[in-house]
């Protein structure tokens, strides 16, 4: 698989129910024992709690331009657990089974990563994409 958008994470932007500024955006680290579809995944529990490694906290410094969403670096503190050659972005509501999945990340220099009790930190990309580009 590529870095590539969720269908529902893309509905969701647009039509305004994920609103990539004022929304909470989240990463999370997930396992190879997930499975990736973009097409039918829509909610983080379809992920499987079995399969998240380590959550981030809300997204800052984020801005939308011409289509390219950013954001502030991220850091997973103190993480342990499965390798994770999955970085996923999420719309947090508080619940897994309402918090939509917007992209997954597996093609990135330090993936996949394997934790080691310490912090994982997250670059993002400062090129013409950044995050990603609708």
């Amino acid at each position: 698989m590529a870095n590539a958008l969720y269908d529902g994470g893309r509905e969701g932007i647009l039509d305004g129910t994920i609103s990539m500024p004022s929304g909470t955006i989240k990463a999370l680290l997930a396992t190879a024992g997930y499975t990736p579809n973009t097409a039918t995944h829509r909610n983080v529990s379809d992920v499987t709690t079995g399969n998240i490694v380590a959550r981030s906290s809300a997204f800052t410094s984020k801005t939308e331009t011409g289509g390219v969403f950013d954001a502030a670096d991220i850091t997973f503190p103190a993480v342990t657990g499965s390798v994770a050659p999955y970085i996923i972005l999420y719309a947090d509501t508080g619940t897994d089974s309402t918090s939509r999945l917007v992209g997954i990340i597996d093609t990135a220099t330090g993936l996949p990563v394997t934790p080691n009790g310490g912090d994982i930190s997250v670059t993002w990309d400062n090129g013409a994409n950044k995050i990603f580009k609708l």
